[in-house]
């Protein structure tokens, strides 16, 4: 039988979640600025603004690791 997560293997899940997250709206940001033929300044650019929005939304809509219950 299989018995509840540790309060660590959460917090651990959880972090990458959030890497995870923010990496993916970074990313995806410098992806669609690549269908316009961008320099690389714009490009590099628009990947760090992406994750700073991704972090924002990660902040808004991930809970932190306090609110977890063992």
């Amino acid at each position: 039988m299989v018995g509840p997560i540790r309060g660590e293997d959460r917090r651990v899940a959880t972090r990458r979640l959030k890497v995870g997250f923010v990496l993916l709206v970074g990313l995806s940001s410098g992806l669609i600025t690549l269908q316009g033929d961008p320099s690389i300044f714009i490009f590099v650019l628009a990947v760090l603004l992406g994750c700073v929005v991704g972090l924002l939304l990660v902040v808004i809509a991930l809970p932190s690791d306090v609110s977890f219950r063992d």
